[in-house]
């Protein structure tokens, strides 16, 4: 069996019409994002930077930034949603997840700039994440959320997630759901390279 890596092709971009016509762009994170991504960061409202973090956080610490852009290493990634306003490029929104082999789970965890939340965002970066997944083989998607957080949980929800218990923090949620990488039908690079071998005879 053949595993697809998405470290073997870290250019691959993808791309979602938002309701309001502007175009949002989904890319693995690079070395040289990291001054932009720890300013989205520090941007982000301190609810939304407890939320992301499950606790207090004003930036990511110096080690936890060089994890996020460099991608694959201990089989974690990061990507970031991005937006062109007035010619520049703005980091409205980030993940960071993670492949189980031996399990076949991919664990995620994201956030979106304040001020570009319920513009459908959210649900772009996550259905992205459900392409990803089932392009590593995954059969299982899941992520943590505060009890609090409602609007994480309310998108989750929407977009077909089960809730549960976490299995060692009340103050937790855990949201998951299947994933047919056979049957996967959202768009995304990764998965159209996962087509290809198929067309091609290999066995991925």
């Amino acid at each position: 069996m053949t595993e697809l890596r998405l470290s073997e092709h870290p250019h691959h971009i993808d791309h979602f019409r938002l309701s309001d016509g502007r175009t949002l762009t989904v890319r693995l994170v690079a070395p040289d994002d990291g001054e932009a991504l720890q300013r989205y960061f520090r941007k982000l409202s301190m609810v939304s930077r407890h939320n992301r973090f499950l606790g207090a956080m004003s930036e990511l610490p110096a080690g936890e930034l060089d994890r996020f852009v460099h991608a694959g290493e201990n089989d974690r990634f990061s990507v970031i949603a991005v937006m062109m306003i007035e010619g520049h490029e703005i980091i409205v929104g980030e993940a960071r997840y993670g492949f189980e082999a031996a399990s076949a789970s991919f664990e995620f965890g994201i956030s979106i700039d304040d001020r570009w939340q319920g513009q459908g965002i959210g649900a772009a970066l996550l259905r992205n994440l459900e392409c990803r997944a089932a392009a590593l083989g995954a059969t299982t998607i899941f992520g943590d959320t505060l009890r609090s957080n409602t609007a994480m949980i309310a998108l989750a929800r929407r977009l077909g997630f089960a809730f549960g218990r976490h299995p060692d923090d009340w103050k937790l949620v855990r949201f998951e759901k299947p994933i047919d990488p056979v049957r996967q039908e959202i768009p995304c690079v990764c998965w159209k390279l996962v087509a290809e071998r198929r067309m091609a005879g290999a066995v991925v």
